[in-house]
């Protein structure tokens, strides 16, 4: 059931769908299978460089420690990433396998231990790693620094602004109408309920259900969700790689050093000889439309974990930099439904930092919610405070 007060979107609705990054794209091409009649409303170009949807990689994996519900969507969404190469002719995920490491002993309650038990539990293969198989298989590594770990061979990176582009070009060709380079100002309601957006040129665009999927923007648009939705920023940096194969598959690929303590995470150099670190952590608080910099202390940050864990990259050049912007919802787990107190609005945000990896699956979760069906998990609801099982409090 959807939440109280609200309108499911009767078949052959007329929805505008606000941004276009992988929660607005993947809705917008559900919805209109189902046969409603879409529009998306998008500030910039597409993919949009402020967007977190737009990077080089994102990492697809169904490593979700204890929790079942989302290591079943990160299977399924890696069958989605499969299919989508194959559809699209061309290797958008590149299935490299995911290393995840521990610097103690795997034991009931960590992130590695309970993830290794429920996919193991969901037939998902999984290898585990003592300190002596890391050193011998993965020899870029610190030995002896992480002394357990595993190695499952589904899962990988996506080129996520590449994805992005496939997804529009899919979206035009189902008739989805899209209209870039409108800035959404403000959501109309009126008579009642919520009938569409107000664009920076004062133009309207209406529709029976509007749903705001702006990412990091979203708390700025709709006020009234923002102690629900709060924005922090995580430092990215991608370095220049030494040419070796120790940075490359199959002995170098995605992985997670002692990640749920850390909040250290990578992947393997790319074609153009960048290889790209970021953290999952607590972030820095932040405002979207505000400066985009990377904090002064993020640099001497990850000199010292590559010092320690991975000193042939010590003192590589960083190539590039980017403030990564994550729409956190207060528990961790998406925001995908009607407003209870807005009849004709919905939202589809709260990425929290992990919700690409789920775009083969994210469209239905939000026309199912569209339809009056959400997701009880994700659904309009009071939460408290946790966190992903992934996420560090570093």
């Amino acid at each position: 059931m959807s939440a109280p007060g609200a309108t499911a979107a009767a078949r052959g609705a007329a929805i505008v769908i606000v941004g276009a990054g992988v929660f607005g794209l993947t809705a917008a091409l559900e919805l209109r299978r189902r046969g409603h009649a879409v529009t998306i409303v998008e500030p910039g170009p597409v993919p949009h460089p402020l967007a977190a949807s737009t990077d080089v990689t994102k990492v697809v994996r169904a490593d979700y420690g204890a929790d079942a519900l989302y290591a079943e969507l990160g299977l399924r969404a890696i069958e989605g990433w499969r299919a989508w190469n194959a559809a699209w002719g061309e290797t958008v995920f590149h299935e490299t396998g995911v290393l995840f490491m521990s610097r103690a002993p795997l034991a009931p309650g960590g992130y590695e231990y309970e993830s290794v038990r429920v996919l193991a539990s969901l037939g998902h293969a999984v290898e585990r790693l003592d300190a002596d198989a890391i050193a011998a298989r993965f020899p870029a590594w610190t030995p002896g620094l992480h002394v357990d770990g595993y190695y499952t061979p589904a899962g990988g990176w996506v080129a996520s602004g590449r994805a992005i582009e496939r997804l529009v070009a899919e979206a035009w060709e189902a008739g989805v109408r899209l209209r870039f380079d409108e800035a959404v100002v403000d959501v109309l309601f009126e008579g009642g309920r919520v009938t569409g957006v107000l664009t920076a040129e004062a133009e309207r665009v209406e529709g029976d259900l509007t749903i705001v999927a702006a990412g990091a923007w979203t708390p700025r648009l709709l006020p009234h969700v923002a102690p629900m939705l709060r924005v922090v920023g995580q430092p990215v940096l991608r370095f220049a790689a030494p040419s070796t194969a120790d940075l490359r598959p199959p002995r170098f690929p995605v992985w997670g050093a002692d990640l749920a303590n850390t909040g250290w995470y990578g992947f393997p150099t790319l074609d153009d000889g960048t290889l790209k670190i970021a953290h999952h952590g607590r972030g820095v608080v932040t405002d979207p439309a505000g400066p985009r910099e990377v904090p002064g202390d993020a640099e001497p940050r990850f000199r010292e974990f590559l010092r320690a864990a991975l000193p042939v990259l010590a003192d590589a050049p960083v190539a590039a930099r980017r403030l990564c912007l994550y729409c956190d919802t207060l528990d961790g787990d998406f925001w995908i439904d009607h407003d209870p107190e807005r009849p004709g609005l919905m939202i589809a945000a709260g990425g929290s930092g992990h919700a690409f990896k789920f775009a083969p699956v994210l469209g239905a979760l939000v026309a199912d919610a569209a339809e009056g069906a959400p997701h009880p998990r994700f659904a309009w609801r009071a939460a408290g405070e946790a966190r992903e099982a992934a996420r560090s409090d570093a």
